[in-house]
């Protein structure tokens, strides 16, 4: 069952890439007193991901602060190496919060997995938009074709805030 407006955000463990290596996110760390959109793609480089949803939510990054939004993530099914190629191709990096959800841990939890084994990626997470506050999901915008960024996009996002 997906998670949704109301519930509280599965406690996890992220992966991310800093200057002194590979080191952990928890849930916790990103959510604990803040405001944060989050959008999850299924998966880095991908078409649609690398050409539309990052970088329409890294051209709302000036909007969704002045707005109240502490921190955008990306969250992906993918490696913490990955993510931080990801986020230095698209001009995200410093901007946007990419967090590897390498084991697909935070996504089997929040019910927002599906099989990808079809295009030869195995398990992803679906496409998704939400703003959490302290942990607690106010907002939540899944798409049901992964191709598409609609739903999930920040224009919607800025609608709801």
């Amino acid at each position: 069952m997906a998670i949704s407006v109301g519930d509280r955000l599965p406690d996890t463990t992220f992966k991310v890439l800093t200057d002194d290596g590979l080191a952990d996110m928890t849930t916790q760390d990103v959510f604990a007193g803040k405001t944060v959109v989050v959008f999850a793609v299924p998966g880095a480089f991908t078409p649609t991901c690398n050409a539309l949803h990052v970088p329409n939510f890294l051209g709302a990054l000036d909007a969704l602060k002045a707005r109240g939004v502490d921190t955008v993530a990306c969250i992906s099914v993918n490696d913490a190496f990955v993510l931080n190629a990801w986020a230095k191709s698209t001009a995200a990096d410093g901007k946007i919060l990419f967090l590897a959800d390498w084991n697909a841990g935070f996504t089997k939890a929040a019910g927002l997995e599906f099989d990808a084994s079809g295009n030869g990626l195995g398990t992803r997470s679906k496409r998704f938009s939400m703003v959490v506050e302290d942990g607690v999901v106010k907002v939540l915008n899944i798409e049901e074709i992964p191709k598409v960024v609609d739903l999930s996009s920040a224009e919607k996002i800025l609608e709801a805030l």
